[in-house]
């Protein structure tokens, strides 16, 4: 039982143990549906692959725009009640793709989960502030980002029966699960204690341009943040297509390199959250991340050029170096977004982070296909010199940053849940 205890992501009793099963149920839907919701689409609803690769894009630059509106949302009503609102309607739009028959419903369903997807991880920003506090919150993120990787590779073994059984019966229950777990996680939420919010904070904006948008320097930070976010999009897209086509090895190694990164922050993301406990030294780390994500770029690219045993060693190894970078920039990057926003708007501040990196996220799969997959070394090279960039300079961007944010609250004025 002890040895469980130092390597399962769920912390002891509190409200971050509560958040975390919540997290962990939420992300078990979450896995069923990202393992499942390309067959079920086409093999079980008949759509084409373009036509829903169409939808689902459309739907994720619509909902890059509820980022901000729900992180300022967030910022004036209790988040924890609101995350519980965004996830009971999540689960009706979730189970809506149960009634998908055309392209045009597609659209609608996905503009739908996308809007609430965004704002509902504006709205966790938040409520993970509150919940741990300025000192834990960015140790909290870590543990959350643990837990969310255990519950989604969990849930995605578990669509593997459906996939197997490969019916439209079996995809509906992929739909359907994925649905409850939004309900559940709701009530999990909603065993927090509300939130007191500051007198402050309900007054509304007179501007529509909030402060964070204002606010130059950290805008500054987060956009060199969100250029690194593209190695999210070489992991989950770049790397199977880069196997199956420019290596010699065998194209089960896909499933090998994403659980090695599955594996890895499980164990790993709390304990590297604990050594960046300041801006600045989440700046450094962000440099640092940047070096090594380019690195394990550069390591990826000489995968096409050697046999298959060796490629296979050279690209489960390479994810090792990658899950460390890829660390290192989660937990500095969400260091930085809480550190150096108004202690007044965390949500907005949140939201607009939110919005910046889902940008760089919508555009990253037409740019890295074209850099990568049609222009092999030399577009590892270019996305390998795209991140050593972004982290070079994210130092001295943060340390221009924190010479213009206003003196810190004092501790006692610290909102807790």
């Amino acid at each position: 039982m002890s040895r469980w205890s130092t390597i399962s992501p769920i912390p002891p009793a509190g409200d971050l143990r509560t958040l975390s099963w919540a997290t962990l149920t939420n992300t078990l839907g979450s896995g069923l549906w990202l393992a499942g919701s390309a067959l079920y689409l086409t093999r079980g609803v008949g759509l084409s692959a373009p036509a829903v690769g169409v939808a689902l894009t459309v739907g994720a630059l619509v909902g890059l725009t509820a980022s901000l509106p729900f992180g300022r949302l967030a910022d004036r009503y209790d988040p924890r009640t609101l995350r519980a609102a965004l996830q009971i309607t999540q689960a009706a739009v979730a189970a809506a793709y149960l009634l998908v028959g055309s392209v045009t419903t597609l659209i609608v369903v996905a503009v739908l989960d996308a809007l609430l997807t965004a704002g509902n991880l504006a709205v966790r920003a938040a409520l993970v502030a509150v919940v741990a506090g300025p000192r834990d919150r960015v140790t909290a993120f870590a543990t959350l980002r643990a837990v969310a990787n255990l519950g989604i590779g969990v849930g995605a073994a578990a669509a593997g029966v459906a996939l197997t059984v490969d019916t439209l019966l079996a995809y509906q229950f992929l739909v359907i699960g994925n649905a409850s777990t939004y309900a559940i996680s709701a009530l999990l939420v909603l065993r927090l204690p509300r939130t007191s919010r500051p007198s402050t904070l309900t007054t509304p904006r007179r501007s529509l341009l909030g402060p964070a948008l204002r606010d130059l320097p950290f805008l500054a930070v987060s956009t060199a943040s969100a250029v690194l976010t593209l190695h999210h999009v070489v992991l989950t897209l770049i790397i199977p297509l880069w196997v199956v086509s420019h290596t010699s090895a065998p194209a089960g190694v896909v499933s090998a390199i994403l659980v090695t990164n599955t594996v890895l922050t499980v164990l790993l993301a709390v304990r590297l959250s604990r050594a960046v406990d300041t801006a600045t030294t989440a700046a450094r780390t962000v440099r640092r991340a940047g070096l090594v994500l380019a690195v394990a770029m550069l390591l990826y690219a000489t995968s096409g050029h050697l046999p298959a045993v060796a490629a296979t060693a050279l690209l489960l190894l390479t994810t090792v170096v990658y899950t460390i970078g890829d660390l290192w920039h989660s937990v500095s990057g969400a260091r930085l977004a809480y550190d150096l926003a108004d202690p007044d708007a965390i949500g907005e501040y949140q939201g607009v982070d939110q919005l910046l990196s889902g940008t760089v996220r919508a555009a990253g799969p037409a740019l890295l296909t074209l850099l990568i997959l049609t222009g092999g070394v030399a577009g590892w090279a270019a996305t390998a010199a795209l991140l050593a960039v972004a982290g070079l300079l994210t130092p001295r961007i943060a340390a221009w940053a924190l010479r213009t944010r206003r003196p810190a609250a004092p501790a006692s004025a610290s909102r807790r849940c």
